[in-house]
């Protein structure tokens, strides 16, 4: 995935709390730890699950997971 975001942060999943259309993901990152709101769909599309290696991409208003 191509962006412009230079604020990332490497980690790990340490929990993924599963809602019906919206869910919460955390991830330790060497900055301590990181939590998104992202929708349960984008989890199920890219197979997100405990453990993966992920980057949190930060931008002023929200922050993007990536899988490794």
């Amino acid at each position: 995935m191509k962006n412009t975001i230079r604020n990332r942060l490497e980690g790990r999943v340490t929990e993924i709390l599963r809602g019906t259309v919206m869910s919460q993901v955390d991830v330790e990152t060497g900055a301590g730890p990181i939590t998104s709101i992202v929708t349960t769909r984008s989890i199920d599309e890219v197979g997100l699950k405990l453990g993966d290696s992920v980057v949190a991409a930060v931008k002023a208003t929200s922050v993007f997971l990536e899988k490794r």
